[in-house]
């Protein structure tokens, strides 16, 4: 997964995983970045000249709200007060003094890092006094007098925050919103009695039509819980295991004898398995079958062989990464508005699939618009991730499935999962072979360079990853330690995709243009995977396929940000828990996406992902407030299209560069 939220990778959150849980700034490679705003200092995009200002002049339009018509910029010889890139003390997300305190650094120096306690405020504490669904969906209470929702309708109205618009998507989209008076652009659709209206026409027009597929079945949910679900296929690879394991620890006996085993015991196995690779370990020992030629037995159909799988051509393919928290389905649903060609979801973890929780099951949902998509899950022993992908196998629809061994955080690693898995090759190994053995798709890994920043060891992988029976290889040019503080090294990449042919190899990192791709191609990789690029400007799909920078103007980058907004109130709600759970995921969106800088600004083309924004004013307002990266201007942006945050609302961007403490 790609760290997109909390530590995931890039790449997440989203697979294996790049981290893209920060929307700050980078070190790059050779030392830190000087101050200042000329545009052609190292580490510094170089911005016209004529569009540079001062920190205080640039909060000082944002604040007038673009009124003020005598906002001075600077040129390249104009000395300023203060060019860090921290924000000042007035523009902080105000904290209380308490909590202020607790996070202030004495020295002064810059904070780095993720906001690992920041303050998460459910969705549900902004509807606190809900609308019972028994009265939007017009049935009996379960709970009677017990259930602690409003039933009666007068009093609901009068306490419902006021509606943040006039038209609902939902109901111009599909003819009907599911949340009744419960939603927070009612005023759309109920009638002045307090009816839901419904187009009828629209609703027959979606009628039988499954938008989202792979929802968690309450049955399923209540089987994982109560482990009364069989994983057939998984016990017969975890026997073999375990057999393999005794006879290894078997004193070993008269040689001769031993021989003469083994020789009766092989042709059995060839016979029951004659795609297996020499090597490759196999399902359970069973009884000596007689050889037989004629029609198809029972016997025969023991497993797919690699030529009967279902097969996926990824050859020059655009892959968005999975990133932890960004890489959610309304996001995707906007890179394929883009023309991304494969899309995966967010790194879920083995163990909560097989508890059947809910919000774990939900990284697996799949739009209708994703024609190629696959699922990353993350696990460092053999049972459980085999058992994961046989329950994958067969309850989700999915076109492959993605082992996540590239995930940098802690949490991850430090139980052998993630990166982790590239220094237990023996696990690993079983990992897969138990994975392709109950899988009907193809298996696909994401792995980094290595651990270590100078000890790459992903080139000795990968010739084994082949004799495993992977499927396709991602790999992310930089090792686990370098986080991102170098570039990737795509001399590497090269090196290694030669290695891994014929199984194609994506390679990731980097890649914020069409002239990045282009150049990532020359290297022989059969795709190119990108994570951070694709949340600072989605529609890199549509500039890499049509070879052109796109200067796109700010409204359409408004559009863009109001169609996430409409896909986030389709998946998550439009009533107050789900315009508020859209509204966090958009913050986080708003984090990474700030640091874009429009190319009609640029000295130089393209912009390189490795360098930030000095401070600049745009070609008007909003463009200008796009450019903050200031968690109060985001704020402003969300209110523009989901109306305003509530009395208690209090957000923190995961990386600290951006929360400007």
């Amino acid at each position: 997964m790609e760290e997109a939220s909390g530590g995931g990778t890039e790449e997440t959150s989203g697979g294996g995983t790049e981290e893209t849980s920060g929307g700050g700034t980078e070190k790059v490679s050779g030392g830190d970045v000087d101050s200042g705003t000329n545009g052609a200092e190292k580490g510094k995009a170089s911005i016209k000249t004529e569009f540079l200002t001062t920190k205080e002049k640039f909060h000082e339009f944002l604040d007038s709200e673009g009124q003020d018509p005598k906002v001075e910029k600077v040129g390249d010889n104009e000395e300023t007060t203060e060019t860090s890139a921290e924000e000042p003390a007035a523009k902080i997300l105000k904290l209380d003094t308490e909590e202020r305190n607790k996070v202030a650094k004495p020295d002064g120096k810059r904070v780095r890092g993720q906001n690992k306690s920041r303050p998460h405020m459910k969705p549900t504490s902004f509807d606190e006094k809900r609308l019972c669904p028994s009265v939007i969906h017009n049935r009996t209470c379960a709970y009677g007098d017990r259930c602690r929702f409003f039933h009666d309708l007068t009093a609901y109205m009068a306490i419902k925050p006021a509606d943040v618009g006039e038209s609902c998507y939902l109901y111009d989209t599909f003819g009907k919103c599911g949340y009744g008076l419960a939603c927070r652009f009612a005023k759309a659709h109920t009638s002045p009695d307090l009816k839901s209206m419904v187009n009828a026409e629209l609703v027959k027009a979606f009628e039988g039509r499954t938008r989202v597929r792979n929802v968690l079945d309450k049955d399923l949910q209540n089987r994982l819980r109560k482990h009364s679900v069989a994983f057939e296929k998984s016990s017969e690879y975890l026997k073999t295991l375990q057999n393999n394991k005794n006879q290894s620890r078997e004193p070993q006996g008269n040689g001769e004898a031993r021989a003469a085993e083994m020789s009766i015991q092989s042709p059995v196995k060839e016979d029951l398995h004659p795609s297996a690779a020499p090597g490759t370990e196999v399902g359970p020992e069973k009884p000596a079958l007689v050889k037989t030629v004629g029609p198809l037995t029972d016997a025969d159909v023991i497993k797919l062989r690699p030529c009967e799988r279902k097969q996926v051509d990824f050859q020059d393919k655009l892959y968005l990464a999975p990133l932890t928290t960004c890489g959610n389905l309304p996001f995707r649903r906007v890179c394929k508005g883009f023309g991304v060609d494969i899309t995966c979801g967010e790194m879920a973890m083995c163990t909560n699939l097989l508890q059947g929780q809910p919000s774990e099951w939900a990284l697996l949902k799949r739009h209708e618009s994703e024609d190629l998509f696959g699922v990353q899950v993350e696990g460092c022993f053999p049972d459980t991730m085999t058992r994961c992908a046989e329950l994958i196998n067969s309850n989700v629809d999915v076109d492959f499935v993605d082992i996540n061994s590239g995930c940098p955080i802690d949490l991850v690693y430090k139980k052998g999962g993630g990166c982790g898995l590239m220094t237990r090759t023996r696990k690993f190994e079983q990992i897969i072979k138990g994975m392709n053995y109950v899988l009907d798709v193809p298996l696909t890994v994401k792995i980094r360079t290595g651990v270590q920043e100078k000890c790459s060891i992903a080139h000795k992988l990968i010739p084994e990853m082949k004799k495993w029976g992977v499927s396709m290889i991602t790999l992310h040019g930089r090792s686990r330690e370098q986080r991102y503080t170098k570039l990737a090294d795509w001399d590497y990449i090269n090196t290694c995709s030669k290695l891994a042919s014929p199984v194609p190899l994506f390679g990731n990192g980097d890649i914020l243009s069409y002239e990045d791709a282009m150049k990532a191609r020359e290297t022989g990789v059969s795709g190119i995977m990108i994570a951070r690029g694709a949340l600072i400007k989605p529609w890199i799909f549509t500039e890499i396929k049509e070879q052109r920078n796109w200067d796109i103007s700010s409204n359409e980058r408004l559009d863009v940000l109001r169609d996430f907004t409409n896909y986030g109130l389709e998946h998550w709600g439009s009533d107050t828990q789900g315009l508020e759970k859209t509204r966090s995921f958009l913050l986080e969106w708003l984090s990474f996406m700030c640091r874009y800088i429009p190319v009609g600004l640029l000295e130089r083309l393209p912009q390189k992902i490795n360098e930030r924004p000095p401070y600049y004013m745009g070609r008007n307002y909003l463009e200008s407030l796009m450019a903050s990266q200031h968690v109060g201007d985001w704020v402003k942006i969300s209110e523009m299209l989901l109306g305003p945050v509530p009395k208690n609302f209090n957000f923190l961007p995961k990386h600290k560069a951006n929360a400007y403490k």
